[in-house]
């Protein structure tokens, strides 16, 4: 009875890698997790109001750190704190105009004035710390520290682990463009007339290959154009809601936006994820909602996608639907949303040392 009456309560605990594990512990989470947030000296470096947050295709970092300032997470106290939270936006200072050298210094200034003004990095070298960024130059600026890099939890959309992510320690940050310009889809297949949905740049590894072994396929839609303007975003993003399937593969990554935009639209992730580390891994079992392939499975898409069952399908569609909440930011927390979902997964690190 217990597990029908958490089926009923939470959708999408059928997708969870252990039910009986998350939930005691998100609860424990919601009850005793503190993070402390070193000041924001420097406008130029952090965010300001809401307005900051929409702005560009990297909001994600902007979502978190403004939940942040509005959860029962933030404490004043550094001695109350599991975790500390080094503030600093490279998406903002990007915004801004800073060059990459210019990112390096400033957090490697950062760091150095931190480490001398106050007495918590020093105790763990780092390792209960973490920065938050969703452009792969985050990454990088951060790779530039030895001890950020190494120690430090570094929650980031670019989770390639040939770009020194590094698993476990690590943490992939959902990529959300939002607000998603329509309505989360539903279960059912009765306007998917085509097969799949292809999202990708014809400049990857793998986009030249799918365009030409399926571009005169009529069960295939393929886009592969940069958007422009609102009118075309909204063409673009229609375009999910009329596929079973969406084979995700814009050359920046497993974490890319179209992962979350065919998770809302219900349509079913088709994900090459060679080198890359799943969002929420650690919490959710991507193969009851998506379908994982390799790379070189281009050439045999559409065999392995019309092998799976119509039972099979509704299966793997109806799970889609059911996390669509756990990929969604808010401009106030709201309970599994995608906020509290990778504060979980900062819950699970907070005893990680070097």
């Amino acid at each position: 009875m217990e597990g029908n009456s958490t089926e009923n309560r939470f959708p999408f605990s059928e997708v969870l890698h252990s039910p009986n594990v998350f939930f005691p512990n998100y609860a424990t989470m919601k009850r005793d997790f503190k993070v402390f947030v070193y000041p924001d000296e420097v406008s130029s470096m952090y965010f300001g109001g809401l307005k900051d947050l929409i702005r560009g295709k990297y909001p994600s970092e902007g979502y978190f750190f403004h939940n942040l300032r509005k959860s029962i997470f933030w404490t004043d106290d550094p001695e109350k704190a599991h975790l500390f939270f080094i503030p600093i936006s490279c998406q903002i200072m990007a915004q801004k105009g800073f060059s990459h050298q210019d990112m390096d210094r400033t957090i490697k200034k950062y760091i150095k004035n931190l480490i001398s003004e106050y007495p918590y990095w020093n105790r763990t070298l780092g390792a209960d710390h973490f920065l938050v960024a969703c452009h792969d130059i985050g990454l990088n600026a951060s790779s530039q520290i030895p001890q950020l890099e190494k120690n430090s939890i570094r929650v980031m959309c670019s989770s390639n682990y040939r770009s020194r992510y590094i698993p476990h320690k690590d943490v992939a940050l959902p990529q959300v463009v939002q607000p998603f310009a329509l309505p989360a889809g539903e279960f059912g297949t009765k306007n998917r007339t085509k097969l799949g949905l292809y999202v990708g740049s014809p400049d990857t590894k793998v986009g030249p290959a799918f365009v030409e072994a399926w571009k005169n396929d009529p069960e295939f839609e393929i886009w592969s154009t940069q958007l422009d303007g609102p009118r075309a975003t909204l063409l673009y993003v229609k375009k999910f809601y009329k596929a079973k399937f969406c084979i995700c593969n814009q050359g920046s990554g497993m974490n890319s936006a179209c992962v979350a935009e065919s998770i809302n639209s219900g349509c079913v992730p088709v994900i090459m994820p060679e080198y890359y580390d799943f969002p929420l891994i650690d919490i959710i079992n991507w193969r009851k909602f998506s379908i994982i392939v390799k790379e070189e499975d281009v050439y045999n898409l559409k065999e392995i996608l019309k092998a799976i069952s119509d039972e099979k399908y509704l299966e793997l569609q109806k799970n889609t639907v059911k996390v669509q909440r756990l990929f969604e930011w808010n401009s106030s927390p709201m309970e599994y949303d995608a906020f509290h979902m990778v504060m979980y997964e900062l819950w699970l690190r907070r005893h990680a040392m070097p």
